[in-house]
Parts: C-alpha cells; sequence; structure tokens
C-alpha cells in the first residue's frame, strides 16, 4: 500500500515538472519571437536614424550655403539676409518615413515589408504599416483592397485568413528561365 501511494507520488511530480517543461519552453518560444519582432523594429530604426542623420547633415550644409549666400547678397546690395529654413518639407517627410512608399503599387510596397519582416503579415497589419509609409489607399476597405491585390500577384501566397507571405521566402530561387 505504501509503495502505491509513492508512485503515485512520484507520477504526480513527474507530470507537473512536464507541464513546467512545456509552459517554459512555450514561454522561451514566445520570448524568442518577441527578440526577433524587436530585432526588426531595431534594425528600422537604426536605418531611420542613419537617414535622419544624412538629412540633418544635408540640411546643415544647405542652410550654411544659404546663409553664406544671402550673407554675400547683403553685403553686396546692403538689403537684409533672407530667411534660413533647416529642414524642407520633403525632408521631414523622409525623416518621419511618411513618404516611404508613395508613388508605389500596393504589391511594390508589400514586398518591401515582407523583405523586412522575412515571414508571414495579416492584411491589417500590411495596411498600418503602408499608410505609415505614406501610402494613400483607395477604397471603403482598405484592407480588403490590399488584400486583394495580394491574392492577384504571384509574388505573394495567401497562408490564412487575410495573412500573406511573400512567395520568396519559402521558393527555392528561380533559374534563368523563370
Amino acid at each position: 500500500m505504501q509503495m502505491e501511494e509513492v508512485k503515485d507520488e512520484l507520477r504526480d511530480i513527474i507530470v507537473g515538472l512536464e507541464q513546467r517543461i512545456t509552459a517554459y519552453e512555450t514561454k522561451l518560444k514566445d520570448f524568442k519571437k518577441k527578440r526577433e519582432r524587436l530585432n526588426e523594429e531595431i534594425a528600422t530604426i537604426e536605418k531611420y536614424l542613419e537617414l535622419a542623420k544624412t538629412l540633418y547633415r544635408v540640411e546643415a550644409d544647405k542652410a550654411k550655403l544659404a546663409s553664406l549666400s544671402s550673407q554675400i547678397i547683403s553685403d553686396e546690395t546692403g538689403a537684409p539676409p533672407l530667411p534660413v529654413t533647416d529642414v524642407t518639407d520633403q525632408s521631414k517627410e523622409i525623416l518621419l518615413g511618411r513618404s516611404k512608399y508613395v508613388g508605389m503599387s500596393v504589391p511594390d510596397a508589400a514586398s518591401i515589408i515582407f523583405r523586412e519582416t522575412r515571414g508571414p503579415m495579416h492584411a491589417k497589419e500590411l495596411c498600418r504599416r503602408l499608410i505609415e509609409g505614406g501610402m494613400q489607399i483607395r477604397g471603403k476597405t482598405p484592407v480588403t483592397s490590399i488584400a486583394t491585390s495580394l491574392k492577384r500577384d504571384p509574388r505573394f501566397r495567401k497562408v490564412g485568413p487575410n495573412t500573406f507571405e511573400h512567395a520568396e521566402s519559402t521558393d527555392k530561387p528561380m533559374n534563368a528561365s523563370g
């Protein structure tokens, strides 16, 4: 009788440990996914930071040139120098990432996003990113419009309800004949 109780207790311990192992493995998998998303966001922010620094240098140089030229003009004519603008509106838009996809088709812009994220994405998230990138999506239901565009384009594969991935992400490279 006592041996049976010990066996039952050991079985309970083993089951409890198996449950903990499963829970820890699941939590570890979730954290790795979060880390991957954070790494992607960090890479994107690093790109924007480098762009911002480049734009800053360009605009600072423009401001210096404008200031110098206005000083030369005012020295020659006696007129007050013209006001100098540090950053143009277009530069601001580029800096804020609001013109990243302007003038592109939905599939072309989506292709860029899928290459950056390297995984499947729901049309709703894709819509958010496209709009943040300056794309104006026409239609009463932008998410549906995006999903329809991707369904019609061979570069994308539907992997779930309104969820797509770039076909290149799982295909082998195509040969020269296509």
